[in-house]
């Protein structure tokens, strides 16, 4: 290839781009990359490391894939048979002076039924002149042809050399250096309540005896994670995974995943069922069209002369995402899939909440969650994969503007911190090229009945809020010793039945702190080698007079829930049936995973007069399901309401 510092070679068995700053090297036609070689080191990925450990997968030799899990339809569960997505076919999709892209290529046929996903995938890779880094996007597409499945996972996953690379950046006040994968292996690692989960009794470096090494502990909101990775010290080089968009990722801005981990591991995670479950793995019908292009995602590599800089390799990280950010969307992909920003159309307007019971006229909605999404139900957004998604926060006047958004329908959705529920504009907004749509002003009305009695926590769709205790010393993560996540922390769960060994929590409205009395998460309690029971915990309140006439509210946000049954009596703690009951709800496995939240739920119970007296009353909350110790929930917000006036209640 001619021109000063870009050169092409492909061969019969790989494909070597070099841009005079790093090599990259592919498999022909597999797409596979088999080397990166940047200052000084030959490559930059393991080559011997044969286990992903503490992984769901284990691969014969790794490197970096572009992979994905799926399953035949109808399937309930969330992992099914590994893919990683080999290429059939290798095209030069651009070669100059300035560029490179290549495609690899993978089309499926009924031959290939029940061994790979039945998609067409192309997988790319950009290589600018002059650039620290290279590019890669998908784009996937199930034809009218194909049969159904599901696709549970896609994702692009690296393991750099375990040799060179021991310090991790996930923020400036989550980064440390990690313990080698070694250090997990049976006799220097043991297992704890699931594989991920690793106690360290015998490291190879001191230093990390007697801590917990989990994946999940490093999860990330969608919209953090926008930069993460590794560095080395001999020699200063540093290995960031940019995601400089969110657009095609699933479950919205909120949805929680992977990032970095021991091995060392670094993940551009577009589709996974983390911290949600089932809802949102992908389904496909037979003959269902559908195309989504995932990425660009692009993996910077930095360096510095001096050793005593390698930290300072976080922060030209940091700088080098903003960057990424303010070229959305890239003006260089040569695929027609991939619009630029002039084929993409704009939203703007101003979102108001009107909440009667705290203010008489629509105040603005400060700080509020502004977005499009597929059509759907109020927060269907939260569970939606198999389109693209496109969020901003509105300003403290209720502004917002929502610019680049693919061309297609949408619904513009919202919820507003500090209020409970979901916004939906009914009216479908379609975007065109150039178009730039002023909604004008739109005003949520939160469900409410009457004057708030009483409330627990803060609207804000987590537990954070709550009590989180200190974690069992045997099982610490020294990161998240006095850390603002400290809910990161190994087996928390265990710790109510600690607190709570014979009976459950009670809660004294106006005597209790939900800030220390009401625990981050109602779970199950162990009564023995794995036995557990469910549990119940009460709210205990006054009433001075009682509406008789009325009807009193019961507002239940949930930040998170897995496999968990609430019901809910007033009262009377044996009724049977229960005034409410939610049935069996959620898979986010929250607890599990050291998340504060994950789907979000609201229900409002009604509660007769009739159930209520004047003086003390009770509300029990039974947590019905018991067969294992992360069936639980995470409240976000209680609220009571009433037809009385507030003045009335003590």
């Amino acid at each position: 290839m001619s021109g000063i510092g870009m050169h092409l070679w492909v061969k019969e068995h790989q494909v070597v781009i070099d841009n005079g700053v790093f090599q990259l090297t592919l498999s022909n036609p597999g797409g596979i990359i088999r080397g990166i070689q940047y200052h000084g080191i030959e490559n930059l990925l393991e080559l011997n490391n044969k286990d992903l450990n503490g992984g769901y997968l284990t691969f014969l030799l790794f490197k970096l894939f572009w992979d994905l899990n799926w399953s035949e339809a109808g399937s309930t569960k969330t992992r099914g048979k590994f893919d990683t997505i080999e290429g059939t076919s290798l095209r030069v999709i651009v070669e100059t002076e300035e560029q490179v892209e290549l495609s690899f290529t993978r089309t499926w046929d009924p031959s290939v039924q029940g061994e790979q996903a039945p998609l067409t995938i192309d997988r790319r890779f950009v290589m600018l002149r002059g650039s620290t880094g290279f590019y890669s996007y998908a784009i996937f597409e199930h034809s009218e042809d194909f049969p159904g499945f599901n696709l549970n996972t896609t994702r692009i996953a690296f393991m750099l050399r375990k040799d060179k690379f021991h310090y991790m950046a996930i923020a400036d006040d989550r980064q440390r250096y990690m313990p080698l994968p070694d250090d997990r292996l049976p006799g220097r690692g043991q297992q704890l309540a699931y594989p991920e989960a690793v106690l360290l009794v015998d490291p190879v470096e001191p230093e990390f005896k007697g801590e917990v090494d989990d994946k999940y502990q490093y999860s990330c909101e969608n919209k953090d994670n926008q930069v993460h990775g590794w560095i080395c010290f001999d020699p200063p080089v540093g290995f960031w995974q940019i995601t400089p968009s969110n657009e095609f990722r699933n479950g919205g801005p909120f949805k929680q995943d992977l990032t970095s981990h021991v091995n060392p591991t670094t993940l551009a995670i577009f589709v996974t069922s983390h911290y949600a479950g089932e809802d949102l793995i992908l389904k496909f019908q037979p003959g269902e069209i559908w195309k989504k292009v995932f990425g660009p995602v692009f993996i910077y590599l930095n360096s510095v002369s001096d050793a005593n800089d390698a930290f300072s390799l976080w922060s030209d990280a940091k700088e080098q995402m903003k960057k990424e950010v303010e070229s959305w969307p890239y003006s260089f992909v040569a695929s027609d899939d991939f619009p630029n920003s002039n084929q993409r159309g704009a939203v703007r307007g101003k979102m108001l909440v009107h909440d009667r019971c705290i203010s008489k006229d629509a105040i603005p909605a400060k700080a509020a969650y502004v977005g499009l999404a597929p059509p759907g139900d109020d927060g269907s957004w939260q569970r939606e994969s198999k389109g693209y998604q496109f969020w901003t926060t509105a300003d403290e006047n209720g502004y917002f503007a929502i610019n680049d958004i693919r061309t297609a329908d949408y619904n513009l959705y919202a919820w507003v911190p500090g209020f409970i529920g979901d916004y939906k504009c009914e009216i479908v907004l379609t975007i065109t090229p150039g178009c730039d749509i002023d909604v004008g002003e739109l005003t949520y009305e939160p469900p409410r009945n009457g004057p708030t009695l009483w409330e627990i926590g803060i609207p804000d769709r987590t537990a954070a809020e709550f009590y989180v205790p200190d974690p069992n010393p045997m099982y610490i993560n020294k990161l998240y010793v006095n850390h603002p996540d400290r809910f990161r922390q190994y087996g928390l769960w265990e710790r109510y039945t600690d607190l709570y060994p014979d009976k459950d929590l009670v809660y004294t409205v106006g005597v209790s702190d939900y800030r220390k009395d009401w625990f981050y998460a109602q779970v199950t309690r162990r009564i023995g080698d794995n036995s557990y029971k469910s549990t119940t915990w009460q709210i205990k309140f006054n009433i001075i007079t009682v509406d008789e006439g009325g009807t009193y509210t019961l507002r239940l946000a949930l930040a998170s829930a897995h496999n968990s049954e609430l019901q809910v009596r007033v009262n009377d703690s044996d009724a049977d049936p229960p005034l409410f009951s939610t049935g069996v709800i959620g898979a986010d496995n929250a607890i599990a995973r050291h998340g504060i939240h994950g789907i979000y739920w609201l229900f409002n119970v009604d509660i007769p007069a009739a159930q209520l007296m004047q003086g003390e009353n009770t509300i029990y909350l039974t947590q019905a399901k018991s067969s294992s110790p992360f069936q639980g929930i995470m409240y976000d917000y209680l609220r009571l309401e009433g037809p009385s006036p507030i003045n009335s209640y003590t």
